[in-house]
């Protein structure tokens, strides 16, 4: 399982090891040092995107922020009960990601499970960081934005888009639970 209050932490770690300041750190991650500040000190629980710039910043992957020991192989195995959940639905933005791949050591992609909260985010959270994304919806429905580009999708449904450009996905109200499948990519 991983512990968010953790995170922050190993950021900091990671962070000096670099011998970069929070405003380094702020500045080539496009974050305020603030926010950084707020991240390390576990007032902030960071969504995935945000752990995959400041992961590329600090040149680590973001399995290591997370706190899950990369094993040196050419082969991942992940049990259903053993991919480690974070930012639970207490956090500001409500999403609880799964981890499938975290053991993969020096992965180019990074695939999660993740599963919307059911309350929707007031204003809506819009997402920017550099790569691409799949998207592959397992349960419920959704509405996707992609810019100005707005997707209605459902079960088995897939998007493949630039994770550069402005994003943000919400459930849309249905008997199930709105669950993806996301690879993230950024080399």
């Amino acid at each position: 399982m991983i512990i968010e209050s953790e995170i922050g932490k190993r950021i900091k770690n990671y962070r000096t090891k670099k011998d970069l300041t929070l405003q380094d750190l702020a500045d080539l991650s496009g974050f305020t040092k603030g926010y950084i500040s707020k991240v390390e000190k576990s007032k902030k629980a960071p969504p995935v995107s945000t752990l995959g710039k400041i992961s590329k910043v600090l040149g680590i992957p973001i399995s290591v922020l997370l706190g899950v020991n990369d094993q040196v192989s050419d082969i991942c195995f992940v049990k259903n009960n053993d991919r480690p959940a974070m930012a639970g639905r207490g956090t500001k933005f409500g999403y609880c990601y799964e981890a499938l791949s975290h053991p993969f050591a020096g992965k180019h992609m990074e695939p999660f499970i993740l599963s919307y909260p059911h309350k929707k985010a007031d204003p809506p959270v819009w997402f920017k960081h550099e790569g691409e994304e799949m998207l592959f919806v397992l349960s419920g429905k959704m509405r996707f934005l992609h810019n100005d580009k707005e997707f209605f999708l459902e079960k088995g449904d897939c998007l493949y888009f630039d994770s550069g450009i402005p994003h943000f996905g919400e459930p849309i109200e249905c008997e199930e639970e709105c669950k993806c499948l996301i690879v993230m990519y950024n080399e």
